[in-house]
């Protein structure tokens, strides 16, 4: 199912193209090799944000780690701009993960600049980038503090700073949000909506949480149960920044069910292979 597209999303050029993607893990003809992705072909539009969501296994964080050049897939390619992804591309693509990996003895300053320092930028270009990044994620006053005084949601917020300041035109994100409580998903959620709204990057986001997905998304794809593919592919004609008033609105709640009648019965056969 697609739902109507603006003009705006019909003009935006191709940022980056999946063309029969598969990946296995494991040797070819061994019993125990898993297909966790089977010829997936999908365009992300340059500026979108795209959620991908689907039942556990079934190959989400797999294809973002193709697209990122972190993991080369058994068969198709994937391409940004023209050029074949065949390897990691830090000067394009940034990531921010499940867990904020921050060094437990750098300040947060020295968190994001860290990152520019292996960039090559000279030092006074790195406090600038590292305090705007601060900034558009609303922690400028914490620059001196160290992780440990964080709370969770500030973390994840240091985390996508960092990500930020490398200023790449593509970001990767899976699951960042996933450890932390409603409350707190939901905060951030908006505020990566405002980001958005100003930053204008391309954006892939791994999620579990349909609400999430609907919340954020400009498109939502929606996977199979393993081997995965992309079974379709859901617009949320909705502009960002995003507000509370659209979660409680009748639509996102009639988009978060086509998620949930969408994804039931590749929920139900991935329980059934886990039983196998």
């Amino acid at each position: 199912m697609t739902l109507a597209l603006n003009d705006q999303d019909v003009c935006r050029e191709t940022a980056i193209s999946v063309r029969n993607v598969s990946h296995g893990f494991g040797r070819a003809g061994d019993q125990r090799r898993v297909v966790a992705l089977r010829e997936t072909s999908l365009d992300i539009r340059a500026g979108e944000l795209m959620c991908f969501i689907g039942p556990s296994g079934c190959g989400k964080t797999t294809l973002l780690n193709i697209i990122g050049g972190l993991v080369t897939p058994s068969g198709g390619t994937v391409t940004i701009g023209r050029d074949i992804v065949d390897g990691p591309r830090p000067a394009d693509i940034a990531f921010v993960f499940q867990e904020n990996a921050l060094f437990p003895w750098y300040s947060v300053h020295d968190n994001i600049t860290v990152g520019l320092k292996f960039q090559g930028v000279p030092p006074a270009r790195r406090d600038a980038r590292a305090t705007a990044a601060l900034t558009q994620v609303g922690l400028p006053q914490f620059a001196q503090h160290f992780p440990s005084q964080l709370s969770g949601g500030m973390k994840q917020r240091v985390a996508l700073a960092r990500a930020l300041s490398l200023d790449t035109n593509i970001l990767l994100m899976d699951e960042p949000f996933a450890a932390l409580d409603e409350q707190t998903r939901m905060v951030l959620g908006e505020d990566l909506s405002q980001l958005l709204s100003r930053v204008g990057k391309t954006i892939l986001f791994v999620t579990h949480s349909l609400s999430e997905a609907v919340f954020l998304a400009d498109r939502v794809a929606v996977f199979s149960a393993r081997p995965g593919t992309i079974k379709t592919v859901i617009d949320v004609d909705e502009p960002h920044p995003r507000t509370p008033a659209f979660m409680k609105s009748d639509r996102f709640a009639a988009l978060r069910n086509t998620l949930y009648d969408l994804l039931h019965d590749e929920i139900r056969k991935t329980v059934a292979q886990s039983i196998i």
